[in-house]
């Protein structure tokens, strides 16, 4: 499996070299001594069940962590990750969406009808109504379920929303992106709209300009402090950092006033200012109970945007694409449960794998009949064992510009090579028609108003190149093609994309909506379909097709 960890630092940053308060410190008074393990106030009796808190970051690059060797100082999740499992093999896809959708179902794009993109602010389209999500499972079996962040799922009918999708609240954002401050989106111009709910209902309410990385973080302490520690909850943490725009608050910029980059250097006091974030939930998880009985997962939706600040060096590309800029992400577990604490994990993990490990550790029940293309990866995580998984299907986008070089002939008559697809299969891995912007971005292209692309490393490929194949556990960076060298382990691959393809469900990707416009639904970007239109709708296509019926009679 794939070696990284050269990639980590050999040294853990102190919380309070940077400020911040210890978590010891905060559970006890003046002098008064740290309490024993599993004794710390607010303490409750244990069930069985995990406490399970899932934190999904947007947009964080790969290098953008203390212990990949950043500059960014990350102290909290250096320590929670030197404490718990770094995952080093862990991949997500290059979206928003795609990453969040296969995350709650277990599946891949090609079997949600999600391959393609995201899901636009005006479109008619959601998560497939007919998958069953991570949530319903987990309530089933007694957990309390609640939401806060960036859901990103798609919300044109009121069943999209998060809380017909098995949350019991949700407190977030519907978009992918929005002011952190006024929680406005524009979508287009005089398309604009306010993007902030509680539950099903826009939350003016708390429309009081508050930085949304610490309005989350509010709403997460008063969920823990009013919750049964007793009971088993599933918190999902879906931050709006470190994705554009490039907002922070002003103290945040303190330490970083030496990056000469105006983006890197915003980037980094939002980066400074969600790891706090994350310090102060795990704060409230000891302190109100639950934290001797969780389970954290912390994850990136994709890789870093160097024209918005992020950082995927040493890898190659970036957000959206197939290279490993733009799928490899930062990810660990911290759990008081974990039998190898404080180890790497190099085994291939994928975001699917959450949806079967997380219920099995619920005590939960998947159901034969659904189709999952997770594992069960806890063994592999908590014990060092080796992963189930041997293969990741990156993606097959049919509908994606094609590479105009491509065809089947570059297929060897098994796969047209114009269609943008990317799979992983133990050591080796193939991209085939426009993988996306391939450059590798080093830190010193942040070194002025750029990123200043001279600074950038290029590999100027031969003309009608639509077919790559690299060692990544030998090459993790993409430096040395073998697709000419290596011709029958294309071929294997492209027979299992071949095979993958059989299963694949068509598209999902309509054109907008005019009724999407907030200005139709009170300044509100929020569900527009309404289900009495679709009866219409549905009524008057069986009027015309039974006048249709009626005409050609009368012409027999």
């Amino acid at each position: 499996m794939l070696a990284v960890g050269v990639l980590a630092g050999l040294s853990v940053l102190s919380l309070l070299t940077y400020g911040y308060l210890s978590w010891d410190s905060l559970e006890r008074g003046p002098g008064e001594a740290p309490a024993p393990l599993g004794e710390e106030p607010g303490a409750a009796v244990p069930s069985s069940q995990p406490h399970i808190v899932f934190i999904l970051a947007d947009d964080q690059g790969f290098r953008d962590v203390g212990y990949h060797g950043s500059e960014i100082r990350t102290p909290t999740l250096d320590k929670l990750a030197a404490e718990g499992v770094k995952l080093e093999n862990y991949y997500v896809q290059p979206m928003c969406t795609p990453s969040r959708s296969q995350f709650i179902t277990g599946k891949y794009q090609i079997h949600t009808g999600l391959q393609h993109s995201i899901i636009r602010p005006t479109q008619p389209n959601c998560l497939p109504l007919d998958n069953v999500t991570l949530p319903q499972k987990l309530k089933e079996v007694g957990y309390s379920t609640h939401m806060v962040g960036k859901w990103h799922l798609g919300f044109y009918r009121r069943e999209c929303m998060p809380t017909q999708r098995g949350f019991d609240t949700f407190f977030g954002s519907l978009l992918g992106s929005g002011d952190y401050y006024t929680h406005f989106k524009c979508d287009s111009p005089g398309i604009c709209g306010y993007d902030l709910y509680e539950n099903d209902n826009a939350a003016w309410d708390h429309d009081n300009g508050i930085y949304s990385t610490q309005m989350y973080t509010q709403k997460v302490q008063q969920i823990l402090a009013s919750h049964d520690p007793r009971k088993p909850i599933f918190l999902y943490i879906a931050y709006q950092a470190v994705h554009s725009p490039l907002q922070a608050p002003g103290k945040y910029f303190e330490h970083y006033r030496s990056i000469n980059n105006i983006n890197r250097r915003r980037y980094a006091a939002m980066l400074a200012c969600l790891d706090e974030a994350i310090n102060n939930v795990t704060l409230a998880l000891k302190k109100y109970g639950y934290y001797d009985n969780s389970i954290i997962i912390y994850s990136s939706d994709n890789g870093g945007q160097p024209m918005a600040g992020g950082s995927n060096w040493p890898l190659r590309g970036s957000k959206g694409t197939y290279w490993e800029g733009g799928i490899r992400a930062v990810g660990f577990v911290h759990s008081p449960l974990l039998k190898n604490k404080g180890s790497v994990c190099k085994e291939l993990v994928h975001i699917t794998d959450w949806f079967p490990t997380l219920i099995t550790l619920a005590e939960g029940q998947i159901d034969e009949d659904i189709q999952l293309d997770g594992y069960d990866i806890w063994e592999t995580i908590s014990e060092g064992r080796r992963s189930p998984r041997v293969d990741i299907l990156h993606n097959i986008d049919p509908i994606y510009t094609k590479a105009k070089n491509g065809s089947w002939a570059a297929g060897y008559g098994i796969w047209n090579t114009a269609i943008q697809s990317a799979i992983r299969v133990n050591h080796w891995k193939l991209l085939t028609g426009n993988p996306g912007y391939s450059d590798w971005v080093p830190p010193q292209a942040f070194s002025n108003m750029g990123p200043n692309r001279w600074h950038n490393e290029r590999v100027s490929w031969s003309a009608g190149k639509t077919v790559w194949l690299f060692n990544i556990t030998a090459d993790p960076y993409e430096r040395v093609d073998l697709s000419a060298k290596y011709p029958d382990v294309v071929k294997q691959l492209l027979r299992r994309l071949s095979q993958f393809n059989k299963t694949a469900v068509p598209v999902r990707y309509p054109p907008k909506d005019p009724r999407s416009n907030p200005k139709l639904n009170g300044g509100v970007w929020g569900p527009w379909f309404k289900e009495d239109e679709k009866k219409k709708s549905d009524k008057s296509r069986s009027t015309n097709k039974q006048k249709k019926n009626k005409n050609k009679k009368k012409a027999n």
